[in-house]
């Protein structure tokens, strides 16, 4: 069978891109080229998705296993229907379901699964590390869906798509990410994927939810070095291209993190007074779930400038191309 059948514009993992990759556990390894790879496959697959019939062979044959132990809905609902679209086998495994409620490790779970011939596991974990400790350990392919305040690469890769698809490209585009860097794995994945991919990027947040190691900038040499950080939300929204808000991680903050939700709301929180600084074409963003009217105006979310329900929609059409692209750089279509 033909991998490409009914995808005619995709383009194969070949070459340099993506060859030989096995994983996807954040984006600090990838090129540009492998981003912007999945960014135009991610096109393709939104032609896919707009059909009467979502329905390719691209991933038939394979097997996949979403293995959840946090709760998610956006993620985990978007890599089933991506798979299922692709033809692939999806089964779901979430923590209440599994046997680590009867004391089973995470180690010990990904080899049962392992045993059952899964050819991808997606991974959601709260601990750091994990889905690097799985890629080290196992021979199924392991795509990180986010472990604790690491890394969240199919969402930074949703996100920059989204900003491409409004814009034609990201170079040069200012990019304000504002709230909890801190504790929030989306931030720190889109830094890479921004910075690779020619953004201007500032980091606004009160600094206590700054990174220590961020408060005093980046060295020339770093990979981050263009990346600028303010804690003044004013300053950071003038002439911004994309708003970025982040939701505040209270389940991962320890306290004394902030005086009041209404202090940050008041400083850190995306009204219609931070629209008037930005570019009159501003998007704005948020990862999701939204605290609204914490980090951001119930007007400001469902607006004229708000793309979070699209981020929504282009998650399925992303972690499409993500699926195929590993697959197909480990073997192409059994």
């Amino acid at each position: 069978m033909n991998p490409h059948a009914g995808i005619p514009s995709i383009k194969p993992a070949t070459g340099d891109m993506f060859s030989g990759r096995k994983h996807v556990l954040d984006l600090d390894d990838f090129t540009p080229d492998e981003i912007q790879l999945v960014l135009d496959n991610t096109l393709a697959m939104q032609e896919v998705i707009s059909r009467s019939v979502r329905k390719v062979p691209a991933l038939r044959g394979r097997s996949i296993v979403t293995l959840f132990h946090e709760p998610s809905t956006r993620t985990r609902v978007s890599f089933e229907q991506a798979g299922k679209i692709l033809s692939a086998d999806v089964i779901n495994i979430s923590d209440s379901a599994s046997s680590a409620k009867k004391g089973e490790s995470l180690y010990n779970t990904a080899l049962t699964i392992q045993a059952m011939q899964a050819d991808i596991i997606v991974v959601r974990h709260p601990h750091s590390g994990s889905p690097n400790f799985l890629a080290r350990h196992l021979s199924s392919s392991i795509i990180n869906a986010g472990d604790g305040s690491h890394a969240h690469p199919s969402q930074a890769l949703l996100d920059l798509y989204t900003i491409q698809s409004h814009f034609g490209n990201i170079k040069n585009r200012k990019v304000v990410i504002v709230g909890d860097i801190l504790y929030s794995r989306v931030a720190r994945s889109n830094l890479w994927g921004l910075t690779k991919m020619g953004a201007k990027v500032v980091l606004c947040s009160p600094p206590t939810l700054i990174p220590p190691d961020f408060i005093k900038g980046f060295p020339k040499n770093h990979p981050f070095a263009s990346v600028s950080i303010t804690h003044n939300l004013s300053e950071a929204v003038e002439g911004a291209d994309v708003i970025m808000a982040l939701r505040l991680q209270a389940e991962r903050q320890g306290r004394g993190r902030l005086p009041s939700l209404r202090e940050y709301s008041n400083l850190y929180g995306i009204n219609a007074k931070t629209l008037k600084l930005a570019n009159k074409d501003v998007l704005i963003m948020h990862p999701g779930p939204m605290n609204e009217g914490v980090e951001i105006d119930t007007e400001i979310a469902h607006g004229p400038h708000s793309v979070i329900q699209e981020q929504v929609t282009n998650g399925v059409a992303v972690r499409m191309a993500l699926l195929y692209a590993v697959a197909s750089a480990n073997g192409g279509n059994k």
